[in-house]
């Protein structure tokens, strides 16, 4: 290991790792200090959006058919009703963390990026810092160790504002995934969503504020779901992980920018986390190109813009029967308008928006439907 870089990524999951592989792209000495060792795995619902594919694509990670399953729609559903609507331009892909993991491992490692796995880091106070006990020295550091970061307090970031956290719970199921859709299926106060990530393999997570509560348990509220699950066999143990919505004020001071998890996050009922951490990587590379963190600083609030509202909107679907019955309804009835969120949702223009009116004239129309 150097004693310097011009960059120290502290953090080697996904957020950390695309950080790396851009910046390393611009040319910079980069090195990424983890204290596990790979594959890094988190529950999550393992569908990744076109904008995140986009980004994997610049930083050199293509996905295909022959590593992920293509999916190309989105559907809604409760017991009464559902509605689909098409992925526009391109399709998302699912596949497994930990293979997504492995390939930007093999990425970072390709473009020269230096790994640390099973590092021990050592936060002095002022912008000091030791990694396996030897003084470190950096331009930039780079916080990407999640949700509690360690990286956020030691630059003095304000902690985030307080979210409302609920909590998800993910297994593998070995069957032959029924659609090419991602399905998210509603019901009172829980959601259950299934990503098809391969020829033979599906991901089941359910969504809820009550943190006892497990699939086990939830799938006989969705008899859909269990259905199509019926004699399939579980491939793992069950995993779980608290999701939120909930941001900073700001994400960067002196020398330090955080990514990923650790500079806010949306509900993971979204679908969005990883693709906006890529999305990040990309944009805080060009701020170091620049030498000027405020510029990060205005992307990543542009960044989040969309998919928080996204979530606030999904949440309220979430929190009322009579929300959530009268929007699915409309959605059925009105697949354009279905189509037209979804389009705004996985848009790759980072400055497609849901605008307050949008959402005012969604309103009335799910009270009047």
């Amino acid at each position: 290991m150097t004693s310097q870089a011009h960059i120290l990524v502290i953090g080697g999951g996904p957020a950390g790792l695309a950080a790396a592989i851009a910046a390393r792209q611009k040319g910079f000495c980069v090195l990424v200090a983890d204290a596990c060792s790979p594959p890094l795995d988190k529950p999550c619902g393992e569908g990744l959006l076109p904008p995140g594919v986009e980004a994997l694509r610049s930083l050199g990670v293509e996905l295909s058919s022959e590593i992920a399953f293509p999916f190309r729609s989105i559907r809604f559903a409760d017991k009464d009703a559902s509605a689909t609507a098409p992925i526009p331009h391109q399709s998302g892909f699912g596949l497994r963390r930990t293979t997504l993991h492995r390939m930007l491992v093999d990425r970072a490692t390709a473009v020269g990026v230096e790994l640390l796995w099973n590092a021990r880091i050592s936060l002095l106070g002022q912008e000091r810092l030791a990694v396996n006990g030897e003084p470190f020295e950096a331009r930039w550091y780079v916080g990407a160790d999640g949700r509690n970061s360690a990286v956020r307090s030691w630059a003095g970031l304000a902690p985030p504002r307080p979210g409302r956290a609920r909590f998800g719970f993910r297994r593998h199921y070995r069957v032959v995934p029924w659609t090419d859709s991602v399905e998210v299926y509603w019901g009172e106060k829980h959601q259950v969503v299934v990503t098809p990530i391969g020829p033979s393999e599906v991901c089941v997570v359910i969504f809820s504020e009550d943190p006892r509560l497990r699939l086990d348990g939830a799938l006989p509220m969705f008899p859909q779901v269990a259905s199509k699950l019926k004699g399939a066999q579980s491939q793992d143990a069950e995993r779980g992980d608290q999701t939120a919505l909930w941001r900073l004020s700001r994400v960067t001071r002196g020398r330090v920018a955080l990514v990923g998890d650790a500079s806010g996050t949306v509900d993971a009922l979204t679908g969005c986390g990883l693709s906006l951490a890529f999305q990040q990587a990309l944009r805080l590379a060009e701020a170091f190109e620049r030498d000027v963190l405020r510029h990060y600083e205005s992307e990543h609030r542009r960044l989040m813009h969309t998919p928080g509202r996204m979530s606030r909107l999904l949440l309220a679907m979430a929190d009322s029967a009579h929300v959530r019955r009268r929007a699915l309804r409309l959605f059925q009835r009105r697949p354009e308008l279905f189509a037209k969120l979804l389009t705004v949702h996985t848009s790759l223009r980072p400055d497609a928006s849901i605008g307050a009116r949008d959402i005012l004239g969604l309103g009335w129309r799910v009270l009047w439907a």
